[in-house]
């Protein structure tokens, strides 16, 4: 039998681009390619790229480059370059002009298509010109759409996302996305039911719901349908799993979603809530739609309803035109919510984005003085939550071996809590599956948990 060629995906940016990857790879997969364990084995390399911040492109850029050894090694070698920052005019000229080893090059909007765009790229290796395959539509001509039933190869065998939309509407002043994902468009209601029933069936234990935007979602529907409806939906399914959602925005997030969490099975009480700045200017220059208020009235109203709720936050530090009391606003919203995790920013201008060409841009001494503040503030309260936790059992998905420590394994409770404890033969054998963890001590980031052992019962 002919020997199958090798394909390999580098994934960057968000958890959406790792579900784009899995679904790249099933296409693979049903062309005839395996997977291949490096880059330096494959056939076919595809950088899938993040375009959200600078930094994540100029990576993904560099990385590039440096497969242009491979490409000398192996002339035959396919290298694609897909994604968000592939999506922008800007920088796939740039992989034009300065990658003349790239071979394919195509947008968020033609995943459905890569089979067609590979089989073009061999087609076109044959001749003595014109050797590159770029295609790269624009939203506003190419709203994208649809195909269900697309393969995929996913990297886990227990956990698995699930995109029920794409698109952004929002057009904050500071986000790329939308220009590089296009409007919002929402799955059907039944495909999204299907497949993650199909999970369950097949023993899945954590699954993942993804949007930009996922609170928004059905609006496209006709006749519409809320997320409220998908979440209840969903819960409704047996099996023994959990239901996660990312990312929510403070304006769409309706108080029948926060109902449907509070009396679920299913989906534990986590939510991450992105709130950006605290203070109202600032906002409103961000154009996020919502003002400090109307969000603190929300947090309080999901501590009222689930007051064990895990909640989460983003926080943008830096940007233009921020001053120190819109920095003290953000740090008093901090001090009142008490969230379990703060993800902090230092502001990043996308060109294309208005806030790109804001004048009243912010020193990078000041945001990264800014920064170490917020940081101190986060530690504290982080540290008090989970410290709260020593002596407590919690139910966690056992993930696997620590990417720090090989001596220990990681698990995640239901609440969205990282555990690291000692590495057992048990604990190995429960990879994939829930344990009671016993919480021995804890970090600002992290929870520390007794061992399993083989004399520990595992019953729940």
């Amino acid at each position: 039998m002919p020997k199958k060629p090798l394909a390999f995906i580098e994934t960057y940016g968000c958890q959406q681009n790792e579900a784009d990857s899995e679904t790249l790879m099933g296409l693979l997969l049903a062309e005839g390619y395996e997977k291949a364990p490096s880059p330096e084995d494959a056939d076919l390399v595809l950088v899938n790229t993040c375009a959200v911040r600078e930094h994540a492109e100029l990576k993904a850029l560099s990385n590039t480059g440096k497969f242009k050894k491979l490409k000398e090694q192996n002339p035959d070698l396919i290298l694609a370059v897909c994604g968000c920052m592939a999506q922008q005019e800007t920088r796939a000229n740039e992989i034009r002009n300065r990658y003349p080893f790239v071979d394919l090059v195509f947008g968020t909007n033609l995943i459905s298509r890569f089979p067609e765009l590979l089989r073009e790229v061999k087609r076109a290796k044959l001749r003595p010109r014109n050797r590159r395959v770029f295609c790269v539509e624009d939203y506003e001509t190419n709203p994208g759409t649809f195909t269900e039933g697309l393969p995929v190869a996913r990297e886990s065998a227990f956990s698995a996302w699930v995109s029920i939309m794409y698109g952004c509407n929002n057009f904050c002043t500071y986000c790329i996305v939308p220009y590089v994902r296009g409007r919002e468009r929402s799955r059907a209601f039944d495909a999204v039911v299907d497949e993650v029933r199909d999970l369950v069936d097949r023993g899945y234990k954590e699954i993942t719901l993804l949007g930009q935007n996922v609170n928004a979602y059905g609006k496209t529907l006709a006749p519409k349908r809320s997320f409220a409806e998908l979440l209840a939906a969903l819960d409704t399914l047996d099996g023994d799993y959990i239901l996660r959602f990312m990312t929510s925005h403070p304006k769409d997030m309706s108080r029948e979603t926060i109902d449907v969490i509070a009396n679920s099975k299913h989906i534990p009480h986590q939510i991450h809530l992105p709130l950006q700045s605290g203070s109202d200017e600032i906002l409103k220059r961000m154009h996020r739609i919502y003002d400090a208020s109307s969000y603190q009235a929300l947090a309080d109203a999901i501590r009222a309803a689930m007051p064990d709720c895990t909640l989460s936050t983003d926080i943008i530090i830096g940007f233009p035109g921020e001053s120190e009391e819109d920095f003290r606003k953000t740090l008093q919203m901090i001090s009142h919510v008490r969230y379990d995790n703060v993800f902090a920013f230092l502001y990043s201008p996308r060109g294309g984005t208005p806030a790109a060409g804001y004048p009243d841009q912010i020193p990078h001494k000041v945001m990264t003085e800014r920064m170490e503040r917020l940081l101190a503030l986060c530690h504290t309260i982080s540290l008090k939550k989970n410290a709260s936790l020593v002596g407590k059992t919690l139910d966690s998905l056992v993930e696997g071996e620590s990417k720090t420590d090989a001596q220990m394994l990681t698990a995640r409770s239901k609440s969205g809590k990282l555990i690291h404890f000692p590495k057992t033969a048990q604990g190995v054998a429960a990879i994939g599956t829930f344990v009671p963890l016993t919480i021995s001590a804890a970090h600002a980031t992290t929870l520390i948990a007794d061992a399993i052992d083989d004399g520990k019962d595992l019953s729940l």
